[in-house]
């Protein structure tokens, strides 16, 4: 995961073309607690309309809410629902000017009637389509490829998404991909399950689910391992760089060669609707290879945006800070980090408005003055990052008898506070080096010192964060709990002397 980040963090905005079936999603909300008395059928009590954008139209919102630049190229009709298309893309910040007008077929529209009732996740009760799936208007087709010929020069990838709404003629996904190859850069095809993937010979990357590498193989892919056999098949026959394959719940498969297959689960925990799933999948592919990043890096940030995707109801755009907080959720299976994972770490949670507090000290002999310290330092922000120095480094603060408890169980005793998100060790006598590198929010320290005390301030003061020292235990410090167990031996030694192994014997004179 911390890798992921990363990777997450070398993407930047490209500019991307999307060529496919544009289509209209209609919402009707409404209450579904009653059965009609007329017939066997549930009734809805319409409280909500919502239209949002589909199929090809969702693949290049999904990308202008990963941040890229996005033109689309497809067909809508001369109706209410071009308009709406025309207007929401507008909205969103998509360049639609490939986005061509046929007057002689409506605008393809999904109309799902959603019933809500008590306690229960929304479900789709119906679902109507308007829609004509003839090929595009041979005229028409040659005014759009001529155009995205032109396009393509200033793009950094082509995405197709073809549903088989009659946009993605044979002509003009094979004048698109040529002109995408002239000018070198990546074409990405998330298939019809009703077309044979030869139409697409020349893209480099096969993104299809489950079912359409099935209908394109003729193999049933009840697990991963079936999905590589068709990854291989569809490798060998189409030609292409690589095949992904998506496959809901069992996550995603990718090839790039014959003999490399990686299998990505899927980390997501809750599924409310799938829909949009392959759009978010194929939307993250696009702009990771944008971006010359390996598919091995894009694949699993695709996963995961899908599973954020499946999470919400309809098609909801994944925003980087989103990838960027999960991400950083789980980026260590430990809470004791070095320092690359923690700058990844707090550059996740600053993009997601996460505020990042940042204590530090030597920690040796943990006791209750540092818990109240942490916990109140805690309650300071929304992720709190303690910094203890090495076994190296204490003894040129506290004198050559220290530490006492050494770095490892130091580290471990305080990733185990439920109030501490993460432990870093580091060499430095001061956390001057940590705090140019992580910029927290908020520099907190515990006791009676003053804010002009605190090691570090002017750093943290330099960009803007703030210094807050915390209530001071009284009677309780480190030096204090060694120099009463020197004076006040085990009660096992019934000499009332200090065992001469005791790990506190040097101490008792010192």
């Amino acid at each position: 995961m911390s890798e992921l980040l990363a990777a997450l963090e070398q993407l930047s905005p490209r500019r991307i073309l999307v060529l496919g079936d544009v289509i209209l999603d209609r919402y009707t909300w409404g209450a579904a607690d009653r059965v009609s008395p007329e017939a066997p059928t549930i009734v809805l009590r319409v409280d909500e309309l919502e239209v949002r954008l589909g199929g090809a139209a969702a693949v290049a919102v999904l990308l202008r809410g990963l941040g890229a630049d996005v033109v689309l190229a497809g067909v809508v009709g001369d109706d209410l629902a071009g308009r709406t298309v025309r207007k929401l893309l507008e909205e969103c910040g998509v360049d639609s000017k490939l986005l061509v007008t046929d007057a002689g077929r409506p605008t393809t529209t999904k109309e799902r009637f959603m019933g809500r009732a008590p306690h229960r996740t929304p479900q789709q009760i119906l679902r109507v389509d308007h829609e004509v799936t003839c090929d595009l208007a041979s005229q028409l087709a040659s005014v759009l490829a001529e155009q995205i010929e032109i396009a393509v020069a200033n793009c950094e990838a082509l995405v197709i998404s073809d549903y088989a709404k009659g946009t993605c003629t044979p002509a003009l996904l094979q004048a698109a991909i040529v002109a995408a190859r002239r000018v070198d850069i990546p074409v990405i095809v998330d298939p019809s399950r009703n077309t044979p993937l030869s139409r697409y010979r020349g893209a480099h990357v096969f993104k299809p689910n489950r079912v359409e590498a099935q209908l394109a193989t003729g193999l049933v892919l009840a697990t991963p391992s079936d999905a590589v056999v068709a990854a291989r098949r569809i490798l060998e026959t189409e030609n292409c760089a690589a095949v992904v394959i998506t496959l809901d719940q069992d996550g995603m498969v990718l090839m790039t060669n014959l003999a490399n297959a990686q299998v990505f689960p899927t980390q997501t925990q809750q599924v409310t609707d799938i829909t949009g799933a392959g759009d978010t999948a194929v939307a993250m592919i696009g702009l990771s290879l944008a971006n010359r990043l390996p598919l091995e890096r894009g694949v699993p940030l695709a996963n995961l945006a899908a599973g954020l995707q499946v999470q919400r109801v309809g098609i909801v755009p994944v925003t980087m800070a989103e990838l960027r907080a999960e991400l950083a959720t789980h980026a260590t299976p430990s809470k004791i980090v070095d320092l690359p994972q923690l700058v990844a770490l707090t550059h996740g949670y600053r993009h997601a408005g996460r505020r990042v507090v940042f204590t530090n000290g030597c920690f040796d002999l943990l006791h209750v003055g540092h818990v109240t310290y942490l916990q109140a330092a805690r309650r300071c922000g929304d992720v709190l990052i303690v910094a203890i120095n090495s076994d190296r480094s204490v003894p040129t603060i506290k004198g050559p008898q220290r530490p006492v408890i050494a770095e490892p169980d130091r580290a471990a005793m305080l990733a185990a506070l439920e109030c501490v998100d993460h432990v870093l060790v580091f060499d430095e006598p001061t956390p001057h080096s940590v705090l140019h590198a992580l910029r927290p929010d908020i520099l907190v320290k515990g006791g009676d010192y003053s804010v002009e005390q605190v090691v570090g301030r002017e750093v943290v003061e330099a960009y803007g964060g703030e210094i807050r020292v915390t209530r001071h235990v009284p009677g309780v410090s480190t030096t204090q709990l060694i120099d009463r167990l020197a004076r006040n031996p085990a009660s096992s030694n019934t000499d009332n002397t200090v065992a001469s192994d005791s790990p506190l014997s040097h101490l008792r004179h010192s």
